[in-house]
């Protein structure tokens, strides 16, 4: 087992086990709302350990940090002490909402991602992604990938939200976190799909040009 994947196991056990142990621990001795700050204690101790060895801060940590913020601020407004327990989600719902609402734009938010995303990677990033764009077929492929992408996101942020007021802390602590981690699991699956999809229309249409449009029609 090398690095990378030990990496991972603690990255798990850091946002899926030990939050469920904190809370269990504390609440006995300082109640529900000490508990549920101490079940956001070790994600935010592993995003900050992040952030100091390695200068940068990925995506899930990025979203632990800006919902337990939001979730901060909603407590210090006099909000009730489980909007903890929704801290990544009050970030992924931002994130998903923000995904649909760009729909509404000439060039929704996974377009940008994309070009971000290859600027890394490669110098002429712009132009590579300005002539994909212009291709038959590209503006609809970002709209139905930023369309699942936001719809996954708000319905599992409105899914966790329900479950974190109906549901006992501790069973929320156990369970939600799996919701959130097999969501994104599905989207990633059907993200690699779509995207093999697209690559085998593309390909047919390199082969038969009047094809492209029989594919994306059918579609």
């Amino acid at each position: 087992m090398n690095r990378k994947h030990l990496t991972l196991i603690a990255e798990l056990a850091v946002n899926l086990a030990l939050p469920w142990l904190a809370y269990t621990l504390a609440e006995p001795r300082w109640g529900e709302l000490g508990g549920l700050i101490a079940s956001a204690i070790p994600p935010l101790l592993w995003s900050l350990g992040e952030l100091l060895r390695h200068r940068r801060l990925d995506a899930l940590s990025v979203m632990v940090l800006v919902g337990i913020a939001m979730s901060l601020v909603g407590l210090a407004l006099g909000g009730d002490g489980r909007i903890l327990l929704v801290r990544e989600s009050l970030a992924s719902g931002a994130i998903g909402v923000a995904f649909l609402l760009s729909l509404l734009l000439d060039k929704p938010l996974i377009f940008y991602l994309a070009r971000a995303t290859m600027a890394r990677e490669r110098d002429d990033a712009h132009d590579v992604i300005a002539e994909w764009w212009a291709t038959p077929g590209a503006r609809r492929a970002v709209w139905v990938m930023t369309a699942v992408w936001g719809g996954g996101l708000t319905a599992e942020a409105a899914l966790r939200t329900w479950l974190a007021w109906t549901w006992e802390p501790s069973r929320f602590l156990a369970v939600a976190p799996f919701i959130g981690y097999g969501l994104v699991a599905v989207l990633m699956l059907w993200t690699l799909w779509y995207r093999r999809r697209l690559s085998r229309v593309e390909d047919d249409a390199v082969a038969d040009p009047t094809s492209f449009g029989s594919h994306d029609t059918a579609s």
